[in-house]
């Protein structure tokens, strides 16, 4: 098993280069990642699709109306769209989709106790500027458990779930168990080819 701060800073390379592919470049690399995606998480996907449906259509909306450019319908002048703004719009909407995409493979690839693992190894330099780990890990597991029971919570409409999350949340004692693992040879061979991998696409 890939360590989990090492599977978490692939996945940031990963988003690094999708947001900076462009169209043909972008496609060729999405799709099979929105492909993997739905074959390994499917539902986890569609609901951060769901989730977020109102985001990507304002993103649309914001580029097609406010890049300057041909306007689609002629007649509208300036009330119509923008074939620049769209196009620009439909490149962001697919940025976001796959991104989205590698993010449900990440959650995936980690149950939440590894995640927050992996997290409290990465921020090992915190300790040098007075920052305590070990509460940031237990304030980031408390977060990820309300999200996540919101989130996957579909009974109730958009109204139900906004009242819910700034609700304050219910206080349960109990422990949280951090579980590290050591780096191996392994480990360092993958994050050395990820990161030659985005100095590639960054060129």
């Amino acid at each position: 098993m890939t360590h989990p701060s090492v599977l978490i800073l692939l996945w940031v390379c990963l988003v690094i280069s999708i947001q900076s592919l462009q169209t043909t470049g972008l496609l060729l690399a999405g799709f099979p990642l929105l492909v993997l995606a739905y074959a390994l998480s499917g539902t986890r996907l569609i609901t951060l699709l769901r989730r977020t449906r109102w985001i990507m259509l304002s993103l649309l909306f914001i580029y097609a109306y406010a890049t300057p450019g041909v306007a689609v319908w002629a007649s509208l002048a300036q009330f119509s769209p923008t074939h620049e703004g769209l196009t620009n719009g439909l490149l962001q909407l697919c940025r976001l989709t796959f991104t989205l995409a590698s993010l449900a493979i990440l959650l995936n690839l980690l149950p939440r106790q590894q995640l927050i693992s992996g997290l409290y190894v990465l921020t090992y330099p915190l300790r040098y500027v007075g920052l305590s780990r070990e509460r940031l890990a237990v304030r980031l597991a408390l977060t990820l458990q309300y999200a996540e029971s919101v989130i996957w919570d579909t009974t109730g409409n958009w109204r139900t779930n906004i009242k819910q999350m700034l609700a304050p949340a219910e206080v349960n004692l109990h422990n949280i168990e951090l579980y590290t693992t050591p780096f191996t040879k392994h480990d360092c061979m993958i994050l050395t080819i990820g990161c030659a991998l985005l100095v590639l696409v960054l060129l």
